[in-house]
């Protein structure tokens, strides 16, 4: 499948005819929408040329609609029409940033600054597909995510703690989260798969870092990256944008998420289950994760099962989703949903009181349960990328999907003991106003270069460093 690009002209001449120095803001996915926002809505404000570049990963009206709900649409200058599979994705940016890259020769004195975001794949591919292009870097909102994981030697089996001869098929789960918020971490960069991939090559084409917290950054450093430049910041540590986003969607106007699904409002104490990695649809982790959901419903709790497309394929590959959908028709207490469009749902439902809890895969459900206080967090992963959430902030417990029995254990200990107060009582971590701190740091900037060579980096300027065809 070849790269088909969409150019669109006047709002691409607009911003770049305005200045020698133009944001350019990549989207790809769902999460890229609402944490890119905030940066364009900072660019506008303080009249910084910007436009957005949308590799069209999610374009169709559930998965694309945070384009038209973060007003980010009439800022597209160029889709670049990317589809397909993780190869022919990585093929299709590559052609297109090209093409793309060729367009903008007809401004030749103006710089353009990709700012890409996050773990998604264009995070990896599009600074790789922009150096090799033009020579030149981007920038990356949200650097630094590296998996770690606890070192769990310690903790005893949940049949040790009981007294039990057979010692018990899963770890104790009091012991799991002292571990957790307490013992010592390593990195563990398996998972999620492709995500940390995608970061970790992300950085090595970008010149400037923001990293959400100091631990990111300290990642970065131990890699090689230079935090400064002859006393000039590269690596920020900035917060996370998605801070900005929940605020944006504060108060909002229109349909409510409890008009969509009233039984949300009918009962309360809901666990929102959110699940679609990569990793958590194996066979063994999936077959985990549903058992335990399974009996948490049995157990009288309130469950919404989340059903997001990668989710649906999981449940008729491994014969279950005939299973809930009659769990459904005869619990009251069991709510099976698709997607929800809107993300200001989303967030109206963990702030209402009605939902108590979140067990999820989500990367950015572990941020935005930071700043939300009324929701617990529960991650059903090994390991995670936003390890600060668990051991710094205690606002995060991570629920191995090691068998159905533990993970219904796990989560019931989490909410039925002081662990949930904790969760929800820690302290935020991710700042506030970050798109604009993004935003005023570029500014700042917008005169040196995007790309230097080793001599200049060792101030041996007068060598030369024009860039030539042959490179």
């Amino acid at each position: 499948m070849d790269a088909d690009p969409t150019f669109y002209d006047e709002r691409l001449a607009a911003e770049m005819d305005r200045g020698e120095f133009v944001l350019a803001v990549v989207t790809a996915t769902k999460p890229d929408f609402y944490k890119q926002a905030p940066v364009v809505a900072a660019a506008r404000e303080r009249g910084l040329p910007c436009f957005v570049i949308h590799t069209g990963q999610h374009y169709d009206d559930l998965l694309g609609h945070g384009l038209e709900e973060y007003d980010l649409e009439d800022s597209i200058a160029v889709d670049l029409g990317i589809r397909g599979d993780l190869s022919e994705k990585t093929a299709q940016t590559m052609l297109a940033v090209r093409q793309f890259a060729e367009r903008l020769e007809e401004w030749p004195d103006t710089t353009v600054l990709p700012l890409v975001h996050g773990d998604t794949h264009a995070a990896a591919i599009f600074p790789q597909a922009w150096l090799f292009a033009t020579n030149q870097q981007v920038a990356h909102n949200e650097a630094g995510l590296r998996g770690m994981a606890p070192d769990y030697d310690a903790v005893p089996s949940a049949g040790a703690a009981a007294g039990s001869d057979a010692g018990g098929d899963y770890p104790d789960p009091e012991a799991l989260v002292e571990e957790q918020w307490n013992g010592e971490w390593s990195v563990d960069r398996t998972e999620p798969f492709p995500e940390q991939y995608d970061t970790f090559v992300g950085s090595a084409a970008a010149r400037y870092h923001f990293a959400p917290v100091e631990l990111n950054r300290e990642h970065l450093e131990a890699e090689g990256y230079p935090r400064t430049v002859d006393g000039r910041e590269r690596m920020p540590v900035v917060g996370n944008s998605v801070v900005d986003a929940i605020q944006m969607k504060e108060g909002h106007d229109g349909e409510s998420v409890f008009d969509v699904y009233p039984v949300l409002d009918e009962r309360d104490d809901w666990i929102r289950v959110d699940i679609h990695r990569r990793a958590n649809l194996l066979p063994g982790r999936f077959e985990a994760l549903v058992e335990g959901v399974v009996a948490l419903v049995e157990d009288g709790h309130n469950v919404n099962f989340v059903e997001l497309t990668a989710t649906r394929h999981a449940l008729e590959r491994h014969g279950y989703r005939d299973r809930l959908q009659r769990l459904a028709d005869e619990r009251e207490n069991f709510l099976f949903t698709g997607l929800w469009k809107k993300h200001a749902h989303v967030y109206e439902f963990l702030e209402s009181g009605q939902c108590l809890a979140e067990l999820t895969d989500s990367g950015s459900m572990q941020e935005e349960l930071n700043h939300i206080d009324e929701a617990c967090c529960l991650t059903a992963r090994f390991n995670t990328d936003r390890p600060e959430t668990v051991f710094e902030a205690n606002t995060n417990l991570l629920v191995p999907p090691i068998s159905g029995e533990f993970v219904h254990e796990m989560v019931t200990h989490a909410l039925e003991s002081d662990v949930r107060e904790r969760l929800q009582s820690g302290p935020d971590l991710y700042g506030e106003n970050v798109g604009e701190r993004i935003v005023d740091f570029l500014a700042e900037r917008r005169d040196e270069g995007v790309f230097e060579w080793s001599h200049e980096r060792q101030g041996f300027d007068g060598v030369g460093s024009e860039t030539v065809d042959y490179l």
